[in-house]
């Protein structure tokens, strides 16, 4: 017959190993010390391996014992996790969130958020997914995420509720030794027709056809923001950055905010989507009201221009 310890002989185990001796155990686990030897001695007697030697004082690990003993630790703290979640399935906690995220969204912000709601919900397995434009949509659509966070709904969909919940900010940027980041004026639309303009392509094919505040004749497409950033700052092209991610760089002179009349630059709005026949859970709900804590703090309309000349745009509280 194979072996088939139980949860209790696990337990008696690690309370024997970790005390020291069946005394310590017994006094731990409030049971007489003939039972810790008996449980002891069924588990050996079913695992056919001796697990402490006997010879002295105090019972001391076996070369088997110490190799059982981690195995022994991650059974019980295994089934610990598992009461837990049912515990917390019991009381209506999701046991899983899958939440979508854009770029928009300040990273500081959804660390902020995410440290919090580990903290709050450690039993609650997190699916994140950070993405471009469409994606975020994209995702809630197909139900392969609960929450989204992103811009306004791309087309009409009677199966998604939007409720706004902050905003963030797109700024036109070049680096510093690039011919636009040294001409140190307001720039015309003549100015950045020539110049190579960085655009991020949505994977999504949601915006297909739809072209934002691209301005030059010549554009390069990249996958995401992340790559976009980073040809920016080499002086490859220019484009719109959000403005939490272009922080650092403009207040250290790598780059330089553009001021183009042309370039809709301004407040972008930032939204929660979930389907409607996808209420939010306990933890849902509050990573959403969390959210919008951070992001209803950014700073306003008539700010930013100011505080982007100033290379100080501050962090989402």
């Amino acid at each position: 017959m194979e072996a088939n310890p139980t949860l209790d002989q696990l337990q008696v185990f690690l309370a024997v190993a970790e005390t020291g001796s069946f005394s310590a155990a017994a006094r731990r686990l409030n049971r007489a010390q003939s039972v810790i030897s008996y449980t002891i001695g069924n588990l050996e007697a079913q695992l056919e391996v001796s697990l402490f030697e006997r010879s002295g004082r105090q019972p001391r690990l076996t070369e088997a014992g110490r190799a059982m003993l981690p195995d022994a630790r991650r059974i019980v703290a295994d089934l610990q996790v598992m009461r837990a979640r049912a515990k917390s399935m019991k009381q209506g906690l999701e046991p899983e969130l899958s939440i979508a995220i854009s770029v928009m969204v300040p990273s500081d912000a959804m660390v902020g958020v995410l440290r919090e709601f580990g903290r709050r919900f450690p039993m609650v397995a997190l699916s994140l997914n950070v993405g471009e434009l469409g994606m975020v949509m994209d995702m809630v659509s197909a139900g392969r995420a609960g929450i989204g966070l992103g811009g306004a709904l791309l087309k009409p969909d009677d199966t998604i509720i939007a409720e706004k919940i902050g905003h963030s900010f797109m700024v036109p940027v070049a680096a510093a030794d690039h011919p636009l980041g040294q001409l140190g004026r307001p720039l015309t639309l003549n100015d950045v027709r020539e110049e190579t303009q960085l655009v991020v392509t949505d994977a999504s094919g949601l915006t297909k056809g739809r072209d934002f505040n691209v301005l030059s004749y010549k554009t390069w497409r990249v996958s995401d923001i992340a790559t976009k950033h980073q040809l920016i700052r080499g002086g490859l092209g220019w484009g719109g950055l959000p403005a939490s991610l272009v922080r650092e760089d403009l207040h250290a002179g790598r780059l330089v905010a553009l001021q183009i009349d042309a370039y809709e630059q301004g407040e972008y709005p930032i939204y929660a989507l979930r389907r409607v026949s996808n209420p939010p859970g306990p933890a849902a709900a509050w990573l959403i009201q969390a959210f919008q804590g951070r992001l209803s703090n950014c700073p306003g309309r008539d700010e930013v221009p100011n505080l982007v000349a100033m290379g100080k745009l501050p962090a989402a509280e």
